[in-house]
């Protein structure tokens, strides 16, 4: 039997979102301050208008623009307006001392900021002609009842959970957060804070993806290291099932060793694929295991965290209700010639230097090593820039994408 093709990265993740599409998971009511990060999954509309008033830009005088149509008028000053005040109206031929965020009284069309107005006394001497509509922000200028204010699909940022507490909202409908189980595989593992035997290392890669999926949005757990063998990595199976989606990390090439696949099967899973023609990250695992979305990441630390980045992170924002992979990319240059394999598409981890007052793009320096086998291949990076696959050679200075993973240092 031949073995399956190798996907191209891009056709990986097409088939990756694909499979996810209707996927999305199922609403919640949250609070609104637990809700930054999330997908509105339905719609928000004013219910009234925004702001819900006339009010002033400015500290200084409100005015009907008809009584000030030239410099020198004189006008008497009736009263004084803050914010959250209640004013009288405005008469013909008066004015009124307004702060900044101050409702406009009835009668008032205009505000004339205090640089521009004297005062003489109980009277305010203005300038110069005043227009309707100075400085004043219109009621409804930011958003008018019944107006679509944050459509469903919605990144709660900052700013959007702001706008949704001005439009009177504590609770908002948004999408679950997927809930993700990390099983990593080896018998070589053992945890963090125990002394190693001879053959052992610490198990870093749970720890890191926990990391990985907090940050892309998701919930995690990780399980404890499963051993290559098929009781070990059944009664771990079972500790995952019920997960949105599983994350399996090692056991998923070629030794003999490598049992994460056929554990997989043997518990029912259907797997779509398993090779992408990538570097790190070639072995890598795709499927269904009934209603979990079942990941099979390599077992070396920057092969995880790249596939990670590349097929987990948007398939966790689908499922969100997201969009895309919530990274910025980018072009840089390379800081030096790089030789790779034609037919693997390579992603190079770099750190972006960007002298001040240098024109041009950053330049990516890769990291000290990348194996894939080495911690620190990852560590410290800025970004990932991608060495497309179909040629073998890079030289010194090419312009590449990037996908940055922290903003770029200067």
């Amino acid at each position: 039997m031949y073995p399956p093709p190798v996907l191209t990265p891009e056709k990986a993740k097409r088939r990756i979102l694909l499979a996810l599409a209707g996927r999305t998971l199922p609403s919640e009511r949250t609070p609104l301050e637990k809700a930054l990060g999330r997908a509105l999954s339905a719609s928000l509309v004013a219910q009234d208008d925004l702001p819900p008033f006339a009010a002033s830009t400015m500290d200084g005088y409100a005015v009907r623009s008809a009584d000030a149509t030239s410099g020198g008028i004189r006008l008497p000053v009736r009263f004084q307006v803050f914010a959250g005040g209640r004013p009288p109206s405005l008469r013909a031929g008066e004015c009124c001392r307004i702060t900044t965020g101050a409702p406009l009284p009835r009668g008032a069309d205009a505000v004339e900021k205090q640089e521009e107005v004297r005062r003489d006394g109980r009277y305010a001497v203005f300038r110069r002609a005043v227009s309707a509509g100075q400085f004043v922000r219109a009621r409804g200028s930011d958003l008018a009842a019944g107006e679509v204010a944050l459509e469903a699909g919605t990144l709660l940022d900052p700013a959007a959970t702001g706008l949704a507490a001005a439009l009177g909202h504590r609770h908002v409908l948004v999408h679950r957060r997927p809930r993700v189980v990390i099983l990593p595989t080896g018998d070589e593992l053992v945890r963090p804070g125990r002394r190693l035997r001879p053959g052992q290392i610490r198990e870093s890669n749970g720890v890191a993806l926990v990391a990985a999926v907090r940050e892309a949005g998701g919930e995690a757990r990780a399980l404890p290291a499963a051993r290559d063998e098929e009781g070990s990595l059944s009664r771990a199976l079972r500790s995952a099932e019920g997960a949105d989606v599983l994350l399996t990390v090692g056991g998923v090439s070629v030794g003999e060793r490598d049992l994460v696949r056929a554990a997989l099967r043997r518990a029912g899973a259907r797997l779509s694929f398993w090779r992408v023609a990538i570097r790190p990250g070639k072995p890598f695992t795709f499927g269904f295991w009934g209603r979990t979305v079942v990941f099979g990441l390599p077992g070396n630390p920057a092969s995880a965290l790249v596939t990670f980045e590349l097929f987990v992170r948007p398939a966790l924002r689908a499922l969100s209700g997201l969009g895309g992979d919530g990274r910025v990319w980018t072009w840089v240059r390379l800081k030096e010639s790089q030789d790779k394999p034609a037919e693997l598409s390579v992603y190079l981890r770099v750190r972006l230097l960007v002298p001040p007052a240098v024109p041009g793009l950053p330049l990516a320096e890769p990291l000290r090593t990348q194996r894939s086998g080495d911690l620190t291949s990852l560590s410290g990076a800025d970004a990932l820039a991608v060495l497309p696959a179909g040629r073998g050679r890079y030289r010194k200075g090419a312009a590449v994408r990037a996908v940055l993973l922290r903003p770029a240092r200067s």
